[in-house]
């Protein structure tokens, strides 16, 4: 990550005196993470081979498949995910974008510039499939 996307994000001062408030991208990153796969007909985040390890070792990344650059024109949302087979996938890829930026905005007050959404897989339930008895 370079210097200029690892720089917290400034939140405008809500009352004189009292102080600056930051937030790192990567908090950022875990509340889109969140709110992207609150939304029904998305299966899984798509993460790296970092958050594939860290899972392995018993860990949660609730980071993983989301990236966050600070712009000049403001912050840049990436979003890698995998959707349930059958789901509209425009549909449920703007229900995610909403979702995260309303989360976003509750909870951290920043707007948005832009949420890119990348689907990367499709789930497809396996039903349990038994074998006869004859067998």
């Amino acid at each position: 990550m370079s210097e200029k996307e690892n720089r917290p994000v400034e939140v405008e001062e809500q009352q004189e005196g009292l102080g600056k408030i930051e937030i790192s991208p990567e908090v950022i990153e875990v509340i889109a993470g969140l709110a992207a796969v609150e939304v029904v007909g998305v299966s899984d985040m798509h993460g790296n081979f970092a958050a594939g390890v860290v899972e392995k070792l018993g860990g949660k990344s609730f980071r993983k498949g989301v990236k966050v650059d600070l712009t000049d024109e403001g912050i840049v949302i990436d979003v890698q995910l995998t959707m349930n087979y059958g789901v509209s996938i425009p549909e449920v890829a703007e229900k995610v974008q909403e979702n995260i930026a309303q989360t976003l905005k509750r909870m951290t007050a920043l707007d948005i510039h832009e949420i890119k959404i990348h689907v990367v897989g499709i789930r497809f339930d396996q039903k349990d499939k038994k074998m006869p008895e004859d067998y």
